[in-house]
């Protein structure tokens, strides 16, 4: 799906439509010190199972796409919700 690289949109800071720059989204690295990747990592240690079943096969064909919106007149960032797609493109 191609998207524009500057959409026209709603800012909750400005109250008003203007235009942002579109971008994806990506996760950051996780903590490994945050007290939920700590446990994590705790119950994933030692024997026996694991915490979680290893996924045999793959349900979906598509991960979801988070859109990261861009006030040019502000700077505030919207996420726009994710939307399954095969293939992205920003275009200009």
């Amino acid at each position: 799906m191609k998207i524009p690289q500057v959409i026209r949109t709603y800012c909750p800071r400005c109250k008003r439509h203007t235009e942002h720059t579109v971008s994806l989204y990506r996760h950051g690295k996780r903590r490994t010190l945050a007290a939920g990747q700590r446990r994590y990592l705790a119950k994933q240690k030692g024997y026996g199972s694991k915490r979680k079943p290893e996924q045999k096969r793959f349900a979906k064909t598509t991960k979801k796409v988070v859109f990261r919106l861009t006030c040019k007149e502000c700077g505030y960032v919207l996420l726009r919700g994710g939307i399954r797609l095969k293939k992205v493109e920003i275009v200009r």
